[in-house]
């Protein structure tokens, strides 16, 4: 009986060894890793021989490889050892043709990404080695445009794949007709893992799913310099997206979440939800994390907790303009640490582009069911929300949060807003200005550094608000300044205001 049950689990280990998935050296297959040569041939038979196995894993051992795009199948772990670096050319011909791509939320054929994959399940990219996109020559052929020549070969060829193109409110980047590529960019993927690697110099935005599902990104970091549109993590139309313990300095948004611009959005109506971004630390960059302004699929269900801003030029970001049309909704953000803040630590603002004004349409976007709590803040401006006058933002809520400002909270256009236990010192200016708002609960708000010239509290233009718990510091002045000739139904309850004042203008209905 004994020698049975070893030989059954003899021919079971058997059977796992010579199943599991197997590595394909990229060297064994031609590649150099010295970079004497362009490793891209060579890394395609590697994914070639392993997809026909039915998957495997394609290794790049310590050395240094330059190559062209990859082009990742279904069951295919590009693994990048410690030591190794993938260093990709700076050739724009290395690109064509061109493929089914998606630049700033416009469906388009363009140059190849870095990393591509269409329609694949189940890949990975992972390791300890570093991936390098060489931007600066595709940073400098955007910042250095050449204008009023005639069109050249890769315009040619873009013009030649994008005949039916359906262009945004703002096409001139589509006309002009040279987008420089995402590194990584998986279109219509399931299962996707990113883990471990360290990526720099993107040409453009760095990680970039399009229309995935499941995604992960683990362990990353992004570091790339002062240089246009190099966003770091950025899930477009995406459904289950974790981002989690990554490092992230960049020359755009650290992390953004989109889902397609204007009309070409909104048709393709692809919503960014159900994502998870946590554990990450964000140094230089526009924006820590960011939703929009390309929001025209909706975005939903999010959750951000427990990460680190220190030095961007805004913490949350989410903004939109009229045109984009559909939902920002249902966001959380809790326990987040926010240092050197350049500009504001919370911004809502629906007026990222100047657009007149117009009636509510398919073109109107929506703010609405957005909580912070748990935040400290060092900053410029404390926070920015700004409506529409056609559609305020709705339902927002902070709760727990200091900030450390020059300049406070500023509430224009916005209905259902409470801001709870939120202390605000300022070096100027009121802690809260609120100005055409409806429905604003200010509850336990205060400053624990008064300002002698500036009411704590200053409402223009409001209606229902309810001010109360509140206990302003010994030397407050003026407690609140409320005027308005379209100001009503403001009451104040269980207030502990000792000599500071409330001033009401004349005009004000009480």
């Amino acid at each position: 009986m004994m020698k049975r049950w070893m030989i059954v689990l003899l021919s079971a280990c058997f059977y796992t060894a010579s199943h599991a998935q197997q590595f394909y050296d990229v060297t064994k297959f031609g590649a150099k890793k010295d970079s004497s040569a362009k490793a891209t041939a060579a890394i395609k038979k590697a994914i070639d021989a392993a997809s026909k196995a039915g998957g495997g894993t394609v290794y790049f051992p310590a050395g240094k490889y330059l190559t062209g795009p990859i082009h990742l199948k279904s069951n295919i772990t590009i693994f990048i050892d410690a030591g190794a670096e993938l260093h990709f050319s700076d050739d724009y011909d290395d690109y064509l043709p061109m493929v089914e791509s998606r630049y700033e939320g416009v469906d388009v054929y363009s140059f190849s990404p870095l990393f591509y994959a269409y329609k694949a399940e189940n890949i990975t990219i992972r390791g300890r080695g570093k991936i390098n996109g060489h931007g600066q020559k595709w940073w400098n052929y955007v910042l250095n445009f050449p204008k009023d020549q005639p069109r050249n070969k890769w315009q040619l060829a873009f013009d030649a794949a994008n005949k039916n193109i359906l262009l945004t409110d703002d096409s001139a980047q589509m006309k002009r007709g040279f987008l420089r590529p995402p590194f990584i960019q998986p279109m219509y993927c399931k299962n996707v893992l990113i883990e471990g690697i360290t990526i720099t110099n993107s040409p453009f935005w760095t990680i970039n799913p399009e229309f995935c599902e499941n995604i992960t990104v683990n362990g990353v970091t992004i570091d790339n310099p002062l240089s246009p549109n190099t966003d770091g993590v950025n899930a477009e139309s995406c459904k289950y997206v974790h981002v989690s313990n990554c490092h992230i300095s960049v020359g755009d948004d650290c992390i953004t979440i989109k889902s397609g611009k204007d009309l070409p959005g909104r048709l393709k109506n692809a919503p960014a939800e159900n994502y998870t971004i946590t554990n990450c630390t964000m140094l230089n960059g526009h924006g820590g994390v960011v939703i929009g302004s390309e929001m025209s699929g909706g975005v939903k269900k999010i959750v951000i907790s427990n990460c680190v801003f220190d030095g961007t030029d805004r913490g949350i970001r989410i903004k939109t303009t009229r045109g984009r049309g559909n939902v920002v909704e249902d966001i959380r953000v809790d326990n987040i640490v926010m240092k050197n803040i350049k500009l504001q630590a919370i911004v809502l603002d629906m007026q990222y582009s100047k657009v007149p004004p117009e009636p509510v349409s398919e073109r109107t976007p929506v703010f609405r069911n957005i909580r912070l709590s748990n935040i400290t803040a060092y900053t410029k401006q404390a926070m920015y929300i700004n409506g529409l006058d056609e559609m305020p933002v709705q339902e927002i809520s902070l709760n727990d949060i200091v900030f450390e400002a020059e300049t406070g909270i500023t509430i224009k256009n916005a209905r259902d807003i409470e801001l709870h236990n939120v202390r605000v010192n300022t070096k100027s200016g009121s802690a809260v200005q609120a100005e055409k708002t409806q429905r604003l609960d200010i509850d336990g708000v205060t400053a624990a550094k008064p300002i002698a010239d500036a009411p704590l509290i200053k409402l223009n233009n409001v209606q229902e608000v309810l001010i109360r718990n509140c206990w302003p510091f010994a030397g407050t002045r003026q407690f609140a300044l409320i005027n308005g000739t379209d100001t009503k139904n403001v009451k104040l309850m269980n207030n502990e205001l000792g000599d500071a004042m409330v001033v009401w203008g004349d005009e004000v209905k009480r």
